[in-house]
């Protein structure tokens, strides 16, 4: 008898519902597909030089794990976005897909019971819920895409992307990154690494041809046309920062060739916070110094922000306290909104 030579570590394979059955379901409205389209074209103009007083700020949870906790800090969110909008486009991180170094929660569209479960049929309705309401409250949200699969799902209800440090490198996401409707950021690498982000900017601004699905859920050829809206995000790496100025003239010198008028957004977490989220608003307002004092290439920044700063562990079974993070710790609301503000006074003094 001739043994089986596929499948052999494969437990389950369970069939998805398709994009056309969830978008269906959960259908995209009016007012959120002119919010989503809105601001695709406001980071443009930004990252283009056709607005050049104005910063683009993600920030909001590092990854959410609580719908209404979710709810609840973009209701905060929006009056301190609308009283800065004429210095700084506020949208909020909603990150659903965490890659991890080696094990752990991967995110709520991987596992939404927090159980180990893994229910993601139910993960990416709750996903698009999330981002319906959200979009719907006037909030436009941002994620990193990570899984290739999942932005036939959510996609319409993103106005900016990451891909991360661990798959910036991967040629799929380079690929992904080619066409998708919407800006893109690319991290430098995990241990510092410039040059991995910038040979992705060269390989998602050109079209490319690769496996995926389309809207029926069907394994498709997916023909790209190429995207003209990329930009490096600089996060640091292998526990050194580089966010200072001299770091900021290397990416922009980098990428000079890629015609971007403000090719460079700083994320202020991660090893540019020396993995301390108190630190993230030392780095944020380094980043608007630079800005004020003529280093034009920067676009935006990056700050991980929850109702409640720090973070906690998570275990199954044990319940969690509201609003704290349980993947990198996270700056509170109060102090979040203190710095937004102290932000853009900052940015009023350089145009004064």
């Amino acid at each position: 008898m001739q043994r089986p030579l596929d499948n052999q570590h494969i437990i389950e394979i369970k069939p998805l519902p398709s994009p056309r059955e969830i978008k269906a379901k959960l259908p995209i409205t009016d007012q959120a597909a002119a919010l989503v389209v809105e601001t695709r074209k406001a980071i443009r103009n930004i990252l283009h030089g056709q607005d050049r007083e104005r910063l683009l700020v993600i920030v909001g949870p590092c990854s959410i794990h609580d719908p209404e906790a979710a709810y609840e800090y973009a209701a905060k969110l929006k009056p301190v976005a609308d009283a800065l909008r004429d210095r700084l486009l506020i949208v909020m991180r909603t990150y659903f897909e965490k890659p991890r170094t080696t094990v752990g929660w991967k995110g709520l569209i991987n596992d939404p019971h927090l159980d180990g479960t893994c229910d993601i049929a139910t993960g990416m309705e709750l996903a698009r819920t999330i981002l319906l309401k959200i979009n719907q409250s006037g909030m436009p949200c941002a994620t990193e895409l990570l899984d290739p699969i999942s932005p036939q799902y959510v996609a319409d209800l993103i106005s900016w992307t990451a891909i991360g440090a661990r798959t910036t490198e991967s040629q799929t996401h380079r690929e992904i990154a080619s066409g998708v409707s919407m800006p893109v950021g690319f991290k430098n690498g995990t241990e510092g690494s410039l040059q991995v982000a910038v040979n992705a900017m060269t390989s998602a601004r050109a079209p490319h041809h690769f496996l995926g699905i389309n809207a029926e859920g069907q394994t498709s050829i997916i023909k790209t046309a190429g995207n003209p809206d990329r930009h490096i995000v600089l996060r640091g790496g292998g526990g050194k920062t580089n966010y200072d100025a001299e770091h900021v003239a290397k990416a922009e010198a980098a990428v000079a060739g890629e015609g971007i008028a403000r090719p460079v957004m700083i994320d202020c977490s991660h090893d540019n916070s020396s993995k301390d989220h108190k630190r993230q608003s030392l780095v944020a307002r380094d980043v608007i110094k630079q800005f004020r004092e003529g280093r034009q290439s920067i676009m935006g920044l990056m700050i991980e922000s929850n109702l409640n700063p720090g973070k906690q562990a998570w275990k199954q079974g044990v319940t969690l306290a509201h609003g704290v993070s349980i993947t990198d710790a996270c700056l509170g609301w109060d102090e979040t909104e203190s710095l937004l503000n102290e932000l853009a006074d900052m940015i009023v003094t350089k145009s004064a």
